[in-house]
């Protein structure tokens, strides 16, 4: 399979540089798994209640990323892929050249997230006033994922240093959901009905 001659064999090779363990056990890591449930609980509602002006489409989409996203985030997911194409490179004779699969993927996956950035916002037409904030927060976190991705290094060290002992990586990474938690607040309040003045009944003579 993929060069090995079984899947325990591939397995015990990822489990060199991977292992399903609590991915990011400061209180930030932990801290943004939180917000990424709470956005996604926000989605949830935003689907159930339907208010005026909201793309039910983009926050199906946003539900099920952010708790993918939530996921990741402890399990390290990435990491195991990351894994797995090393063990495969080495099994296959294409270590040397790994570099050109990385570029492609690279490309594919930025590929990816603009036309799905572009479908969203074709899709989304007389829709963006009441979705543009949450379609941005995506779009944030998906240059969060890209950068996470590509691993340049002097990108790497940029988003790794940190302000007043926060890492700036939090603080983009949490920038996108802010404005998604926000948009969805914002179509919430919307889907309030306004309350009715109190009727005054004239009194009886």
């Amino acid at each position: 399979m993929f060069g090995f001659t079984s899947l325990s064999s591939l397995r015990s090779c990822v489990a060199h540089d991977w292992t399903p363990t609590i991915g990011d056990p400061e209180i930030t890591g932990w801290l943004t798994v939180i917000i990424y449930l709470v956005c996604m609980w926000l989605a949830i509602r935003v689907l159930r209640r339907d208010p005026p002006g909201a793309a039910l489409g983009l926050w199906a989409t946003i539900a099920a990323l952010m708790g993918f996203l939530a996921l990741n985030k402890q399990l390290d997911l990435q990491t195991a892929f990351t894994a797995t194409g090393r063990c495969m490179a080495r099994v296959q004779g294409w270590y040397d050249e790994r570099w050109l699969v990385q570029l492609g993927f690279i490309a594919a996956l930025t590929l990816l997230v603009l036309i799905g950035l572009m479908a969203a916002l074709r899709s989304l037409r007389g829709q963006l006033r009441w979705n543009g904030i949450a379609l941005l927060g995506v779009t944030v976190l998906c240059g969060f994922v890209l950068v996470r991705a590509v691993g340049f290094h002097h990108v790497d060290r940029l988003i790794s240093m940190d302000f007043a002992n926060i890492k700036f990586n939090f603080l983009f990474e949490n920038a996108g959901l802010a404005l998604i938690a926000l948009n969805a607040g914002l179509l919430l309040r919307r889907g309030i009905p306004p309350r009715r003045p109190p009727q005054i009944t004239p009194s009886r003579p």
